[in-house]
C-alpha cells in the first residue's frame, strides 16, 4: 500500500514539472521525487532490510534531497531567474502530451515482464524518463534543462527500483554519482552564462555567430 502512494506522488511531481513556469516548484517537485525514491527501497526490503539499502537510501536522500536543491536553488539566485518563459511546447500541450506518456508507460509495463508485483511504479518509471527528456528538450531555460535531466535520472533509478530491487543499488550509485558531477558542471555553465550574457535563455545563446568566422 505505502508502495502505491508512493508511486502516485512520483507521478504528481512529474505532471508539476510539465506544468509550472516556476523554477523553485520545479526544482521542490524534483525534491519530493528524491525523498520518495530514498523512501522505496525501504518500503522494498520491509523487515529484510540490509546495510547496502540503507546506504543506498541515505546517499540518494542526502543528493538527491539536498545537495540537488540546494545547487540548483543558489543558481537561480545567481542568475536573477524565477520561473520559465514562452517554453518551446506551451503548458497544456506538455500536460497533454505527459498523460500520453504516462498511458504509454502503462503499456509498455503490460509488455515487459517486470515489475509484476509493483502497481504504479514501473509505469511511473518510465513516465519519469519520458517527461524529463521531454522537459530536456522542450523548455527553454538551461535550468529547467537540468531539471528535466534529473527527472530522467529519477525515472532510472525508479526503473531500477521496480525492475531489480534486489541489486539496484550499485548500479543507481554510479548514476548518482554521474548526475552529481554532471549537474554540478552544468551549475557553473549556467552561473556563467548569466554573466557574459545576462540571460540563460538557450533558444537565444543559438543566435549567437563567430564575426570572425563569418568575415
Amino acid at each position: 500500500m505505502w508502495l502505491e502512494y508512493l508511486s502516485v506522488i512520483f507521478i504528481l511531481t512529474n505532471f508539476i514539472l510539465l506544468a509550472s513556469s516556476r523554477l523553485g516548484f520545479c526544482i521542490k517537485a524534483v525534491t519530493i521525487q528524491g525523498v520518495v525514491l530514498a523512501i522505496i527501497p525501504l518500503v522494498h526490503e520491509g523487515d529484510h532490510l540490509n546495510v547496502a539499502s540503507l546506504v543506498l537510501c541515505g546517499v540518494t536522500l542526502a543528493v538527491k534531497g539536498y545537495a540537488f536543491p540546494k545547487l540548483l536553488n543558489g543558481a537561480i539566485s545567481r542568475a536573477r531567474i524565477r520561473r520559465e518563459v514562452e517554453p518551446l511546447v506551451g503548458y497544456s500541450t506538455s500536460i497533454l502530451l505527459g498523460l500520453l506518456m504516462l498511458v504509454f508507460g502503462f503499456w509498455l509495463q503490460s509488455r515487459l515482464p517486470l515489475g509484476g508485483n509493483d502497481g504504479l511504479l514501473l509505469p511511473g518509471a518510465f513516465f519519469a524518463i519520458l517527461s524529463g527528456f521531454f522537459v530536456t528538450i522542450g523548455r527553454r531555460k538551461a535550468l529547467t534543462q537540468i531539471l528535466g535531466y534529473l527527472a530522467l535520472e529519477n525515472g532510472i533509478f525508479a526503473f531500477g527500483a521496480a525492475a531489480l530491487p534486489e541489486h539496484p543499488w550499485m548500479l543507481e550509485l554510479g548514476v548518482l554519482l554521474d548526475v552529481f558531477v554532471a549537474v554540478l558542471v552544468m551549475g557553473v555553465a549556467v552561473f556563467r552564462i548569466s554573466e557574459e550574457f545576462e540571460h540563460i535563455d538557450v533558444d537565444r545563446l543559438r543566435s549567437l555567430r563567430d564575426p570572425v568566422g563569418e568575415g
